[in-house]
C-alpha cells in the first residue's frame, strides 16, 4: 500500500461541526425502548410517561402521636373552659402513620392532652379539620402523571415510582458504542511485558477512558482488542461492528495526518466522511463519519484531544439520542497569572488551576500538550480562548468553565513559584489533615513566584534565589522586588543542588566546567528560576559564556522534567536537586546546598490554610517523609527567617 497522508483542507469550526453532526443524525421518534424493573431504573430515561396506579398515602394517616378526634367535638375548648373527651368514644389514641379511625378528621398531639383517668382526657384548645393528618393522596393521587416521558430517573424518583405502584417502567434503550483502539505502538495495560515497555511502546489508555465516559453519559460499550496499523484489519473490525447492534463507533487513533493514520480511509471505504478536522486545540484531527447510517468517530490518539473531542462532539449527540440536554456548565470570572498566547484561527481549551486569593479567582495554566493527561486530572477549570484572538493578556479577566465545585476552589492553597518535590509531600499531608483544604502548586520559577505574590495572585511562593554579592538566599530579592509588600519568609528545607547525569557517567562529567565541552548536551531551567540564577552565577565565576553550552536555551520547568530529559537521552546533564536524580535512579554531582524558602504575604499569615501549612511542615511526619526523598535537610524547617511587617 502506498503511504498516503491525510491533509486538513476543509477544517470546520466547532459550531459548524456540531451542526453537521446533529443534522446528519436526527433523533428518531420514538426511540427504541425496553421495560425494566423500577429498582434498576436509576439514571435511566423514561421512554413513556408514568401514571400512578396507587395514591400515596392510600388512606388518611395520622401525622403525629396523640389522639384522633372529630374536630367538631373539640370546638369551644379553651384554657378557662377545657373540654373532656372519652377514650374509645370521641378520642382514639394513634401513633404517627396509623390509619385514622372512622369519623375522625384531626389529631391532637400527645403533649397537648391532660389525662384525668384511664377513660377521660382533657384538652385546653380546639382542633381544626385535618390538623396533623396526612390525607389520602396528599403526595400522589391514583391516575395522575408522576413523571413525563424522557425524564431522567434519580434515586429520589425511585421512592415516588414505588409509592405510585409502578413496579416496572419503560426506558430508552442504552445506546451501544463499539470502541476500536488502533496503533502498532499500543500495549494493553493488562499485558505489560516482563521487561517493561520498549522505546516507542505506549500503554493504551484512551479506550478504557472513553468507555468510562460513555457509561457516565448513560450508554453501554464494547471495547475490541487493539489492532495494529493495518488498513484491512481495521476495516474488517469496523465493518462487522457497523453491521451489528451497535449504535455508534469509535476508532481510537489514526485520525491525524501520518502515513499510517488509516481512520479516515476506513470510514470513507465503508461510508461517508462528514468532517475531518475541527479548529479546536486540542482535538483538531477529530473525524466525524457515517457508516451504515450510524455515527462513526475518529478519536485522536492524544488523551486530552480524545477528551475534548468527546465532550464537545460525541457527548452532545449521545445526550440528544437519550433526549437529554447537554451538560450545563458553570462559568466564573478568573484572572490569569500570566499572559496566555494562542494561535489565530484555533479555539483553544486551556486547562488551568484555580484558587481564591484576596477575593479574586486566579488561574494558572497547566501544560498545553494534547498528550498531557495530567493537565486534565489536575485542572480545576478550562479557559476557552476564541479563535479570533492571539492570546489573553496577563491580569485580564476571563471566563473559566469549572471542573470542580467552587467551594473546593475557595479552599485551595495556591502556591506559585519554584518547583520542589517537597510540595507534593505537603499536598498529600494537607489532604490527610483536612477534607476541605487542598494545595495547588504551579511552577513558574522563583522570580515568577515573587511577581505572583506582588500582584496578589498566590497565597505563597517557593523561592531559592542566590545573591551573587554575598551568597545568601532570597532576602535581598524580597527587599529589592517587594519592598512595599508586607511579608514573612519561612524556611522550608535545605537541599542538595547539582548536576543530574546518566548512570555510570558515560561522558565522564566532573563539574559545571564540563558543560562547555562540545560532546556534552545540557538541559536548562527556565529564565527566572532559582536554578537558572545559580547556573549563571557559577558560569560567571568560572568565566564561561552561556553561548558555549550546547542546550543552554533548552528549558524545562521542573527538576523532575530535567531528570526525565537526562534519563531519556535528550541531554547528558542538567542542573537540579538530588531528590529528582534519586527518583529516577540517575547519578548526581553535588554543586551547592541551598535554602528553599516560602514567601507568605502577611495578610495570609493567620488564615486557616496557612496555619494548617505551618502545622504540617513543622511536624515529624513531614520531616521524615522529606528525608526519605534524599538530598534534603530539615533541621530548621518552619523557622521564620525574615519579616517586614
Amino acid at each position: 500500500m502506498t503511504e498516503d497522508r491525510n491533509i486538513y483542507l476543509k477544517m470546520k469550526s466547532l459550531e459548524a461541526a456540531r451542526k453537521i453532526l446533529l443534522e446528519a443524525f436526527p433523533t428518531a421518534d420514538p426511540p427504541a425502548a425496553e421495560t425494566i424493573p423500577v429498582i434498576d431504573a436509576v439514571h435511566r430515561v423514561l421512554a413513556e410517561p408514568v401514571y400512578a396506579n396507587l395514591s400515596s398515602p392510600n388512606f388518611h394517616a395520622a401525622a403525629m402521636d396523640g389522639i384522633a378526634v372529630a374536630a367538631a367535638v373539640t370546638f369551644g375548648a379553651s384554657e378557662t373552659e377545657p373540654k373532656q373527651l372519652t377514650v374509645g368514644q370521641d378520642a382514639h389514641y394513634v401513633n404517627t402513620g396509623h390509619v385514622m379511625p372512622a369519623d375522625t378528621d384531626s389529631v391532637i398531639m400527645i403533649e397537648n392532652i391532660h389525662p384525668l383517668d384511664d377513660r377521660t382526657l382533657e384538652i385546653a384548645a380546639p382542633a381544626f379539620p385535618w390538623q396533623h393528618v396526612r390525607r389520602m393522596g396528599e403526595d400522589i393521587v391514583a391516575t395522575e402523571l408522576v413523571f413525563p416521558r424522557y425524564y431522567k430517573i434519580t434515586p429520589y424518583c425511585l421512592g415516588a415510582l414505588i409509592s405510585a405502584g409502578a413496579p416496572r417502567v419503560s426506558v430508552i434503550k442504552k445506546p451501544s458504542v463499539f470502541i476500536q483502539p488502533t496503533g502498532s505502538e499500543l500495549v494493553d495495560f493488562r499485558k505489560i511485558p516482563g521487561a517493561g515497555l520498549l522505546p516507542g511502546q505506549v500503554l493504551e489508555s484512551n479506550a478504557p477512558m472513553l468507555g468510562a465516559m460513555v457509561l457516565e453519559c448513560g450508554c453501554s460499550y464494547v471495547k475490541n482488542d487493539i489492532i495494529e496499523d493495518d488498513f484491512e484489519k481495521i476495516t474488517n473490525a469496523v465493518q462487522n461492528a457497523a453491521a451489528g447492534d451497535f449504535d455508534m463507533i469509535f476508532i481510537c487513533g489514526g485520525s491525524s495526518a501520518g502515513s499510517h493514520d488509516f481512520t479516515k480511509k476506513v470510514i470513507a471505504e465503508l461510508g461517508d466522511v462528514l468532517v475531518h478536522g475541527v479548529t479546536i486545540m486540542p482535538g483538531k484531527p477529530v473525524i466525524i463519519g457515517r457508516i451504515n447510517g450510524k455515527p462513526a468517530f475518529g478519536i485522536p490518539g492524544y488523551p486530552v484531544s480524545a477528551i475534548i473531542s468527546f465532550e464537545q462532539l460525541v457527548r452532545p449527540l449521545i445526550l440528544a439520542m437519550l433526549r437529554q440536554p447537554d451538560v450545563e456548565e458553570t462559568e466564573i470570572p478568573v484572572i490569569p497569572t500570566r499572559k496566555l498566547p494562542s494561535k489565530l484561527g484555533i479555539e483553544e481549551f486551556l486547562r488551568v488551576k484555580l484558587g481564591d486569593v484576596g477575593g479574586n479567582i486566579v488561574a494558572t495554566p497547566l501544560p498545553r500538550g494534547a498528550g498531557c493527561i495530567t493537565s486534565f486530572t489536575e485542572a480545576d477549570g478550562i479557559i476557552r480562548i476564541p479563535a479570533h484572538v492571539e492570546g489573553i493578556a496577563e491580569n485580564k479577566p476571563m471566563a473559566a468553565t469549572l471542573l470542580r465545585p467552587l467551594a473546593h476552589i475557595k479552599n485551595t492553597l495556591v502556591a506559585v513559584g519554584s518547583h520542589d518535590n517537597t510540595l507534593d509531600v505537603i499536598a498529600d499531608l494537607i489532604r490527610t489533615k483536612s477534607s476541605r483544604i487542598s494545595l495547588s502548586s504551579s511552577h513558574v520559577g522563583s522570580m515568577g513566584g515573587l511577581m505572583a505574590i506582588k500582584k496578589k495572585l498566590a497565597h505563597m511562593a517557593g523561592t531559592h534565589l542566590l545573591s551573587p554579592e554575598d551568597g545568601t538566599y532570597n532576602i535581598s530579592y524580597l527587599q529589592k522586588y517587594l519592598p512595599e509588600t508586607p511579608l514573612r519568609l519561612v524556611h522550608l528545607v535545605d537541599r542538595e543542588q547539582g548536576l543530574i547525569i546518566r548512570r555510570e557517567n558515560p561522558k565522564n562529567i566532573r563539574g559545571i566546567e564540563d558543560l562547555a565541552r562540545r560532546d556534552v548536551t545540557f538541559i536548562n531551567r527556565q529564565a527566572g528560576s532559582g536554578t537558572r540564577v545559580l547556573l549563571d552565577y557559577k558560569l560567571g565565576r568560572l568565566g564561561l559564556d552561556p553561548a558555549d553550552i550546547i542546550g543552554y536555551s533548552s528549558e524545562e520547568f521542573t527538576h523532575m522534567a530535567v531528570a526525565v530529559a537526562v534519563l531519556g537521552g535528550t541531554a547528558d546533564a542538567g542542573l537540579g536537586i538530588y531528590a529528582a536524580a534519586k527518583a529516577l535512579n540517575l547519578d548526581f554531582i553535588p554543586v551547592i546546598t541551598e535554602s528553599y524558602d516560602l514567601v507568605i504575604p502577611a495578610e495570609e499569615w493567620d488564615t486557616e490554610k496557612i496555619r494548617l501549612l505551618m502545622d504540617i511542615i513543622q511536624s515529624d511526619t513531614f520531616k521524615s517523609r522529606v528525608a526519605a526523598l534524599g538530598g534534603y535537610h530539615t533541621e530548621t524547617t518552619g523557622k521564620l527567617l525574615w519579616e517586614n511587617c
